[in-house]
């Protein structure tokens, strides 16, 4: 029995052992040398990691006892709706200045003043570093990365699996572009062959001029890390404010709600769209992410005109109805007065010359803000 146990033992080592070589170039690297130096010298960085301004308080235990109570809905039953992009339309520029095409969860094209920003692209398969393990996407990329118009920058605002795509970047590596990234991310992306004459690290309030377009790093509450633990923050996270002479654009990226928001909108604002993450959340753990209601407060404080709910509409990651995020940020946003759009995956809006978006996604029981608060700590 002992032999077969050990046996056993030893299978699970070299199986573990494998695993982690299969997914070993995509845990990227650690900043070193000059680039560490640099993140050591932000007002973010403390006690070796960067931290936010406003502890982040969650209840683990209860987060993960939700798997028991967990929605019969996380994931699509059946094909979700989407609209293959024909790579055309980008050979027309939108009559208002401003266009936005959702590929799904927080992966944009902002066409602005003739100018395109790519935001955290992501077309492979799963979100993990694992080619046959990890959440596994509802629909295939609507567009084939080699036909999209060349960017003339990509941002990408943290270091996680669903923002920062190993598979992704690798195919990109080669392109012509600028990749605007939070201090110390440019070394996942340096390990992985992009040329670092190609990356831009930001801190917070950071700019970059690029191509004619002004991008500034963001305050956000959350964290980074690449690791098997919940966070290492040993990189930087961040949203960005794309700004044109004009237009003006904003994305979360990922974040829980928090007093900075506010600055960023008297700093920056007003925005015409604002791309902000609603989906994804969880009641115990609400300091790294919106949720739906607190995304439409956030689109309020950073004085945005149009809200376009990001992070949601591609993997499983949260125990919440799959549509549920859409649900109650329609609702949030009639009982506020905010004009939201929620595009069908695929879909290219211009948000200044806004027409009516049909509901694509099935009707679901979900729960309602007042049965599931989304309330982040330290909010005032």
């Amino acid at each position: 029995m002992l032999r077969v146990t050990g046996w056993i033992c030893a299978f699970l080592a070299v199986a573990g052992i494998a695993a982690l070589a299969s997914g070993w170039r995509a845990f990227g690297k650690r900043p070193t040398g000059a680039r560490k130096a640099r993140m050591e010298r932000s007002p973010q960085w403390q006690h070796g990691r960067f931290v936010n301004p406003e502890p982040m308080h969650n209840d683990y235990f209860r987060a993960a006892l939700d798997f028991v109570n967990k929605s019969k809905f996380t994931t699509p039953d059946g094909p979700v709706p989407t609209v293959q992009v024909d790579p055309k339309r980008f050979q027309t520029t939108p009559a208002t200045g401003l266009r936005v095409t959702w590929f799904g969860h927080s992966s944009f094209l902002v066409e602005i003043e003739g100018h395109r920003v790519l935001v955290d692209p992501h077309w492979s398969p799963r979100s993990s570093p694992m080619t046959w393990s990890g959440p596994k996407r509802w629909y295939g990329p609507l567009i084939a990365l080699g036909d999209l118009p060349p960017p003339d920058a990509v941002v990408i605002s943290h270091d996680h699996y669903d923002h920062l795509d190993y598979p992704t970047m690798v195919a990109m590596k080669d392109w012509n572009t600028t990749f605007v990234v939070p201090l110390g991310v440019g070394a996942h992306l340096e390990y992985w062959g992009v040329p670092s004459s190609h990356i831009v690290e930001l801190d917070w309030w950071e700019r970059a001029a690029v191509r004619g377009l002004e991008i500034v790093a963001t305050p956000a509450r959350h964290i980074s890390g690449r690791t098997f633990g919940i966070g290492d923050a040993g990189t930087l996270w961040s949203g960005f404010a794309i700004l044109g002479r004009e237009r003006r654009a904003y994305y979360s990226g990922d974040t829980g709600l928090f007093p900075g928001i506010k600055e960023i909108g008297d700093r920056l604002g007003p925005f015409d769209v604002t791309l902000i993450e609603a989906g994804e959340y969880g009641r115990w753990w609400s300091d790294w992410h919106l949720g739906p209601e607190q995304a439409v407060r956030a689109h309020q404080l950073v004085r945005g005109k149009v809200l376009l709910p990001a992070h949601w509409g591609m993997f499983t990651l949260a125990y919440h109805t799959w549509t549920e995020p859409a649900d109650r940020i329609l609702a949030a946003a009639a009982k506020a007065g905010v004009t939201t759009a929620v595009p069908m995956p695929g879909q290219g809006i211009e948000p200044l010359g806004l027409p009516p978006l049909p509901q694509w996604w099935p009707k679901l029981p979900g729960k309602t803000a007042e049965e599931d608060p989304i309330v982040s700590s330290h909010t005032e």
